[in-house]
């Protein structure tokens, strides 16, 4: 079980800031291609992946990153500096 998290415009469109989600997936990238079978607006959320950053027990990585021994998932949209 990890808990994944949702901000900005993916918060949105999924309509939930986080949830618990029951998982088999190794890496990112296969907990991306589980949820989007979920539902559609989950495959709205993650249509466009260059849109898309995650950070596991916030920390930033890529979604080759292994999750096991993760406890949070967050995922947000690139973030400019000012």
């Amino acid at each position: 079980m990890v808990e994944v998290l949702y901000f900005a415009w993916l918060r949105e469109r999924i309509g939930v800031p986080r949830e618990q989600v029951e998982t088999t997936a190794a890496t990112v990238s296969d907990l991306i291609a589980e949820l989007k079978t979920r539902e559609p607006r989950y495959e709205a959320a993650f249509a466009d992946l260059s849109a898309v950053r995650v950070a596991l027990d916030q920390e930033l990585s890529e979604f080759s990153s292994p999750l096991a021994g993760v406890r949070e998932v967050a995922f947000f949209p690139p973030m400019t500096g000012g």
